[in-house]
């Protein structure tokens, strides 16, 4: 009888997960994912890794299971626009490892998929599906920020975008800025 398929897991749980199973060394911090990325994080020798296929394809899996984070108003605006650029880069990127389109082929292909079968989707056509979507959801979260920003993303949202690329708490620092003067305009 085959092995029940493992649920997908947000990503830095999932990613901690794989390390512990690739890096036996850091296994007495297993359960806690948060001290097994510190451990890495701490780690001061570059010892070999070893990666299984099953790893590997978990990983891509999870980078999918990330997209979730875009329907949800309150993930951050960096966040979901680094989503964003993940799944729309340049075409000319799509063989590479990790891109969105090899995830979404691993994800959907692989016998290792935490996913059920879902099989090949090209990734322009997932693209084009979630264009709509995305302008929703968007919208969402730019509600959940003053006017100003709003009016400031829809007027140059890659102005925005570089800013947040740049500097993720550029736009919270922003925000408290302006709440701290008050608006002079009301």
């Amino acid at each position: 009888m085959p092995s029940p398929k493992p649920q997908p897991v947000a990503f830095r749980t999932g990613l901690a997960q794989i390390l512990q199973r690739s890096m036996p060394w850091i296994s007495d911090a297993a359960n806690d994912p948060q001290a097994v990325l510190q451990q890495l994080e701490d780690l001061d020798h570059a010892g070999p890794i070893e990666w299984t296929e099953e790893d590997v394809v978990q990983l891509h899996c999870i980078l999918l299971t990330d997209l979730g984070s875009l329907a949800d108003p309150k993930t951050p605006l960096a966040e979901k626009l680094e989503t964003l650029r993940w799944i729309y880069t340049d075409p000319d990127k799509d063989h590479l490892p990790f891109s969105f389109a090899n995830c979404l082929f691993v994800a959907g292909c692989s016998p290792l998929s935490i996913f059920e079968y879902f099989g090949f989707i090209h990734p322009d056509d997932f693209r084009s599906a979630l264009r709509w979507h995305v302008r929703r959801w968007m919208r969402e979260t730019l509600d959940r920020y003053p006017p100003w920003v709003r009016d400031a993303f829809v007027r140059d949202p890659q102005w925005a975008a570089l800013r947040l690329q740049k500097k993720p708490q550029w736009l919270n620092q922003q925000v408290k800025r302006v709440a701290e003067q008050g608006d002079l305009f009301v």
